[in-house]
């Protein structure tokens, strides 16, 4: 019949069970590489307020929003480093780890979001606020 041909090639081939720990840290590594990116921005955004100094006008707001930033993310990144030393197919790590996850899931969401405020609040150079002389 000419409607049925090619029908086996649209068929999906069986594919291997996936294995979850390395689901896991594929995923947790992914995370780590964007948390790494995040703590070089934040680093280079520190330098910025350092080097404008105590009369920008929001120098402490943004000395303290960078500092829990980097916080958050070192904190993430110790609990990265914990679940990817852990096997997920052992049963009994399989709680503790998704609730790890979770809580570092929710730490680079904040840090995100912590992030975005200290873009609102800028930190290059503008010339808006000079130094007095």
């Amino acid at each position: 019949m000419p409607g049925t041909r090619g029908h086996a090639d649209l068929q999906p081939e069986r594919a291997s069970p996936i294995n979850l720990n390395h689901y896991a840290t594929k995923k947790s590594v992914a995370e780590s590489m964007l948390d790494v990116a995040l703590l070089m921005a934040n680093a280079s955004q520190l330098k910025a307020v350092l080097e404008q100094g105590p009369d920008f006008r929001y120098y402490v707001t943004l000395l303290v929003l960078i500092g829990v930033s980097l916080l958050f993310q070192v904190s993430a990144g110790i609990l990265f480093v914990f679940m990817a030393r852990k096997d997920l197919n052992d049963v009994a790590n399989q709680r503790r780890l998704d609730m790890i996850n979770n809580v570092a899931t929710g730490l680079v969401f904040i840090t995100v979001i912590i992030n975005v405020f200290i873009t609102a609040f800028g930190v290059q150079k503008t010339g808006l606020y000079p130094k007095p002389n």
